[in-house]
């Protein structure tokens, strides 16, 4: 009879945020790059276009840094007061700026120089962005309770929005109609103004909740569809429906302190939003959960994430601009330039049919296949079988090496689903005590490890604490000989105690809402 090796036996395990493949995916942006400037960073942009160098605003000036190596490449500093929302137009030629005198300034990324000009504001100016669908618009957002579009050739303001009634220091022009302007204000509202009528739209504000008070709207941000919005106020992120006229649809409090910075990944499928509680939160839009937590080490002011998802900026009080990366996958490279490729090759004729123009002067190349062997239909053919290779512990347990065997799986390596598979084989096999034999302390310790690690454990607990009695049975009498047994065998009892607490606990907790329930499920009778 052939040996029959080992079942690992697949335990349900409790759902991990820590082991899910979002927070997988998160964790990948690592190894951290801290610049340290000298007054707080207030914005982070990155340019749409390839290379994606991001404007870091800090101070009185903006530098563009180089995603690869995270340099300085150049530094704006023509600014006559503290520099605000450094922002890159979509083809990365030209940079948006204002600045605390009210003085908006455009300049031409390679050559620095200043182009244009714009000085009607009379305060400070915290949002100037360039229009995603008018790239000869921007949009600036003022201290004086002003928005304003500003057409850059002929350098002067197409339209002034004036409904706000304090500072607006948050603003997005949307990505589906170039007529529409979403901002934020100090006054608790937030607007949607229209630049065809010159008026605001549609007015969103918190006001009318409860325990929600007139809260500066600190940010917003606009769904790429240009139906649903999110702003922030407080701790508060709120959900606006536009196609139902502004209505709250969902509001999330999960963060300690006001929220700083909102930012979407390059899909729009995540939103991530940054607050003075040193966090920046993840939220799957699908159902506004959050999915994963990142800390920081001071109160976050501002966050983006980068068009190709390589790289996540985060701007902080302190003058900490922290810039995590992520090495792509090879998989993501090849789709990315294979798409490219196709979209090089499509013709319109040939997309509208649904198709593309083959490679011009490239040849094709045959994969390889093996050819079948025919033979006689009527023949007949005896399968042939590769015998599975056994695993380590299996081959040990072939030749009845008990102990090497459970040596064998009580390394770091291997999953305890492996090992406490083994010890039961071992215990039908009535070989445990034959592999616990004659231990020393360095053979005993890993035994006594994977016991503590794993007493607590649902899935393993009873057979935990079966092997836990063999080798007290076994060993008490060397109890005092090596301090560092003598140790593990305390923690072992210690959790032992610990976890009947818990359970004494649950239980009594059990009883006290199967009185609570009996109790509501009495008076809900109805009476006859």
């Amino acid at each position: 009879m052939d040996y029959q090796p080992v079942i690992v036996k697949v335990h349900p395990r409790p759902s991990s945020s820590k082991s899910s493949p979002e927070a997988r995916y998160w964790r990948q942006f690592k190894h951290p790059v801290f610049v340290k400037e000298y007054a707080p960073v207030t914005a982070v942009h990155f340019s749409p276009t390839k290379p994606h160098r991001y404007a870091v605003t800090a101070a009185t000036r903006v530098q563009l840094y180089a995603p690869r190596t995270q340099k300085v490449t150049k530094t704006i500093s023509r600014f006559k007061d503290v520099a605000r929302s450094g922002s890159i137009r979509a083809d990365g030629k030209l940079l948006v700026a204002g600045d605390d005198t009210g003085l908006i300034q455009v300049f031409d990324i390679n050559s620095r120089a200043i182009l244009r000009t714009f000085d009607s504001h009379k305060q400070p100016v915290h949002v100037t962005k360039f229009s995603s669908l008018a790239p000869t618009q921007i949009l600036s957002c003022s201290d004086d309770t002003t928005v304003r579009i500003w057409d850059v050739p002929s350098q002067s303001c197409i339209t002034t929005f004036t409904s706000h009634t304090d500072y607006v220091r948050s603003g997005q022009s949307s990505t589906s109609s170039p007529h529409l302007y979403l901002t934020g204000s100090y006054d608790a509202t937030v607007r949607l103004f229209d630049s065809r009528s010159g008026q605001c739209e549609m007015v969103m504000s918190s006001a009318g909740s409860s325990n929600s008070g007139n809260i500066p709207v600190e940010q917003v941000l606009m769904f790429p569809s240009g139906t649903v919005a999110v702003s922030s106020a407080g701790p508060i992120l709120r959900v606006w429906d536009l196609v139902a006229g502004g209505r709250c649809v969902r509001a999330l409090s999960n963060h300690q302190k006001t929220v700083t910075a909102l930012a979407f990944d390059s899909t729009a499928s995540r939103l991530l939003s940054g607050g003075l509680d040193h966090m920046v939160k993840v939220y799957d839009v699908s159902t506004y959960k959050v999915v994963h937590t990142m800390r920081y080490p001071a109160p976050v002011l501002c966050l983006a994430v980068s068009p190709d998802e390589t790289h996540i900026a985060a701007g902080m009080t302190d003058g900490t601009l922290s810039v995590r990366r992520r090495n792509p996958k090879a998989s993501e490279a090849q789709s990315d330039a294979s798409l490219a490729a196709a979209v090089l090759r499509s013709g319109t004729f040939e997309t509208f049919l649904g198709g593309a123009l083959p490679a011009i002067g490239q040849g094709t190349v045959k994969g390889k296949i093996k050819a079948k062997p025919l033979g006689d239909v009527n023949e007949f053919r005896i399968e042939s079988r590769r015998a599975k290779r056994l695993k380590g512990y299996d081959k040990l347990l072939k030749h009845f090496k008990y102990s090497a065997a459970l040596d064998s799986v009580l390394r770091k390596h291997v999953p305890p689903t492996t090992a406490f598979a083994l010890i039961q084989e071992l215990i039908h096999r009535d070989g445990l005590q034959i592999a616990l034999a004659g231990r020393d302390d360095v053979l005993l310790e890993p035994v006594l490890r994977v016991l503590v690690k794993h007493v607590t454990d649902p899935r393993f607990g009873k057979m935990v604490c079966d092997v836990a009695g063999l080798v007290i049975q076994m060993y008490t009498p060397i109890l005092g000989q090596s301090p560092l047994i003598d140790t593990l065998f305390l923690r072992l009892r210690k959790k032992v105690q610990a976890e009947l607490r818990f359970q004494k606990e649950i239980r009594r907790t059990k009883g006290a809402l199967d009185m609570i329930f009996s109790a509501v499920a009495s008076t809900s009778l109805p009476l006859r």
